[in-house]
């Protein structure tokens, strides 16, 4: 061990065993990262626009459940299938049966994103909302998970870093590395495309925004998080290096950071705004100082609230 190795924490991959039944900590993370989010759509509930929502009908904690459920399966089929198109095509197109085998790993969060949107849109279509007033409910929500998930791939020693410098003081030896000192790419991940994604994400969300600009910030920021850590994140054996000097997962973060990008202009561009203003019964029922300050509120040109949906 070099004076400035950190040693790699011995965390048996097995959570739990019972009866020969094993619980892997990267399922655990799996069902952390749902309840989490799950824990932060409760919230969102009443924040703006939400709160104020009442067409086709008002936002509930049963429309987090049916979410919840339809992301689950659009990033549980979703993730297999991406991973199985973008990283190993040949060898799953002849092995078609391999693609049912989520046990043995194997997953994309591009192709989760894409499972999602399905998901999304199929939410949508039930519910009769608008897709951009659901991507952009659910969106603040993701990073808290995706941090989870990323601590879980540490926790299996997997998808470990490039080759560090010999001085770099959180330098590691991963089990499956080889003899060789590593970024421990995984924990850079959880920090920046999880918990200051979330925290950027989370405090743009709490003010109200234009239908669609909360989803754009999410994908460029993800996109964006993504491709800087890529340069420390070893590439997939098979795959290497791929035009340019980039990894796969910078080709697939660009789309991203582009569409967030357009996405953002179009929504300040459109300025559709979900908040509800109070009905004319309601407006009956305000005091002389309410009005005054509702009067006072709706002067910023800027203000979503200020502008019809």
């Amino acid at each position: 061990m070099t004076p400035l190795e950190l040693p790699f924490p011995d965390i048996d991959p097995v959570a739990i065993s019972i009866f020969g039944l094993q619980i892997h900590w990267y399922a655990i993370m799996y069902l952390l990262a749902f309840a989490i989010a799950y824990l932060l759509m409760r919230r969102r509930l009443h924040h703006e626009p939400y709160r104020s929502i009442t067409r086709p009908e008002p936002w509930k904690a049963g429309d987090i459940e049916d979410i919840l459920l339809d992301a689950i399966l659009g990033v549980l089929i979703g993730g297999r299938l991406g991973y199985c198109l973008f990283y190993n095509p040949s060898f799953y197109l002849s092995n078609p049966l391999e693609i049912i085998k989520i046990w043995d790993g194997g997953m994309s969060f591009h192709g989760g994103v894409v499972g999602v949107v399905v998901a999304l849109f199929w939410y949508s279509w039930r519910r009769k909302r608008p897709f951009l007033q659901v991507a952009d409910f659910l969106v603040p929500a993701a990073p808290l998970g995706l941090a989870a998930g990323r601590f879980g791939n540490f926790i299996n020693g997997e998808l470990w870093g490039r080759e560090a410098p010999a001085d770099l003081p959180w330098a590691m030896v991963f089990p499956t590395g080889g003899d060789v000192l590593r970024h421990p790419s995984q924990l850079y991940e959880m920090l920046l495309e999880g918990i200051v994604l979330f925290v950027a994400l989370w405090l743009y969300a709490r003010k109200p925004r234009f239908r669609g600009q909360v989803a754009g910030v999410f994908l460029f920021g993800y996109g964006l998080a993504r491709f800087i850590v890529e340069f420390y994140r070893e590439p997939d054996a098979h795959l290497g290096f791929l035009s340019l000097g980039l990894s796969m997962g910078q080709w697939l973060s660009l789309p991203m950071i582009v569409a967030g990008v357009v996405l953002w202009t179009w929504a300040q561009a459109q300025r559709i705004s979900d908040v509800e203003e109070p009905s004319t019964d309601d407006e009956d029922d305000l005091s002389p100082e309410d009005e005054a300050a509702s009067d006072g509120d709706s002067d910023g040109d800027d203000d979503p609230r200020a502008t019809e949906s």
